[in-house]
């Protein structure tokens, strides 16, 4: 199929799903929530796709990494972060959740203590180690890769500490303003 037909179906596939193709040949990207807009995310100690390094790790000291990011939109009232594993057997396997970060924050240094609130007064959920904490990567085998999604809201969010990622994900839905990604990958040695 030469590229103006595939442009032509890709407009109607569009049309008919709502979504719009970027370019021929690439795959609609599915959300689960609204994004008007984007932002960037990023670690001083690693860089996007590339391998974490253990001290993040259950092989290491097992403490959260740096994160960065730039202004989120104007109109944020607070920032959510959520990091998880999709490459884990049995499920999406979480690893991380923040949410109720003031929106003038612009980064999280390593280490964030467990517990319920941060310094800044954000709040940390329940991953699936059960803790309200940062848990590093730690896979059974083979290389996994990392998400940690940013998340600008146009809302402060109505959960308690410990709230999980389903809860979370439920309490942003139509909230999102704009959002980043950050991808790390970790092979146990």
């Amino acid at each position: 199929m030469n590229r103006r037909a595939c442009l032509r179906l890709g407009v109607r596939f569009s049309s008919w799903l709502g979504l719009s193709l970027v370019a021929c040949g690439s795959v609609p990207k599915q959300q689960n929530f609204s994004s008007t807009g984007t932002m960037k995310l990023e670690s001083t100690a690693f860089t996007h796709n590339e391998l974490i390094p253990s001290r993040y790790t259950c092989d290491g000291e097992d403490i959260s990494p740096p994160l960065i990011w730039d202004d989120p939109p104007a109109a944020t009232k607070s920032l959510a972060l959520i990091c998880d594993d999709p490459d884990a057997p049995m499920k999406t396997w979480v690893h991380w959740v923040v949410y109720n970060l003031p929106p003038e924050t612009r980064s999280l240094p390593e280490k964030i203590p467990a517990g319920n609130s941060l310094s800044n007064g954000g709040l940390q959920g329940k991953n699936d180690f059960g803790k309200i904490a940062y848990g590093g990567p730690c896979p059974p085998r083979g290389t996994h890769r990392y998400f940690f999604k940013l998340y600008a809201l146009d809302t402060m969010l109505d959960l308690k500490p410990g709230a999980t990622k389903a809860q979370l994900e439920a309490a942003m839905k139509g909230h999102i303003l704009a959002q980043a990604e950050f991808i790390g990958r970790y092979c146990r040695k």
